[in-house]
């Protein structure tokens, strides 16, 4: 089943717009590498975006703390989601972040 795509307008500076266009380009890229790139910035940026609000909200506890929270979190989600397909990609993203809050 092919996922949905949502339309997005935005609006980028001529310099963004030129500059990616000709590393595209110089890349081979094809028809909807543009989206492709987009949309691989925004999961890559969101991610980083919730690790860093977690540390602000979190720079009071200890280790153990965090850890258990972790633990509790990861817990949830398993049990929410473990038996969908979607929720096995939710799962490996959330531990891989969940993992750099422990380092």
């Amino acid at each position: 089943m092919p996922a949905e795509h949502a339309r997005w307008t935005l609006s980028v500076s001529r310099e963004t717009d030129s500059a990616l266009r000709s590393w595209l380009a110089g890349k081979g890229a094809k028809r909807g590498d543009l989206s492709r790139f987009v949309e691989d910035a925004v999961n890559r940026q969101v991610p980083r975006e919730m690790i860093t609000d977690i540390h602000a909200r979190n720079a009071d506890r200890g280790p153990d703390q965090t850890e258990q929270l972790v633990e509790d979190q990861l817990h949830d989600v398993r049990a929410r989601f473990w038996s969908k397909k979607s929720g096995r990609r939710l799962h490996v993203a959330l531990s891989k972040q969940l993992n750099l809050l422990l380092r």
